[in-house]
């Protein structure tokens, strides 16, 4: 069973760039989860740096589009997309070094996350883009 799962209802943004690399990004989420219940340390080592490199590339294209639309949240959201990479990097770098594993708390860690950061931060850029004609 998949750790998350986007719906419309739930994660929906109203800006469909947003909509379909949090999907993607839900995907590689899974595939670290299932790694980690699996205890797979090549395929978690694998999954943690293809989904910490999509979080990188998907927090950039948000910031850009903030900054392109002068959204009046940018601060405050590139703050908390600044604390989950640092805390995402220093674990990928404990992680290839031997000093931290990757398990089913991590995963759901980031699932937490994701649960709070989009319905409650990243739901507000959507009206503001459409205003401006992002869709």
């Amino acid at each position: 069973m998949a750790l998350i799962t986007w719906t419309e209802e739930k994660y929906g943004t109203k800006w469909s760039v947003a909509d379909q690399q949090h999907q993607h990004l839900f995907d590689l989420l899974n595939t670290l989860d299932d790694a980690a219940k699996a205890g797979d340390r090549s395929a978690i080592g694998s999954a943690l740096d293809a989904l910490i490199d999509f979080v990188v590339k998907h927090f950039q294209t948000e910031e850009d589009e903030m900054q392109k639309q002068g959204y009046p949240g940018y601060e405050a959201h590139k703050a908390e997309h600044d604390n989950l990479v640092a805390t995402c990097a220093d674990l990928q770098k404990k992680f290839h070094a031997g000093e931290a594993e990757v398990t089913p708390d991590t995963t759901q860690f980031v699932k937490d996350w994701l649960d709070n950061h989009i319905p409650k931060v990243d739901f507000d850029y959507g009206p503001y883009f459409n205003e401006r004609g992002i869709q």
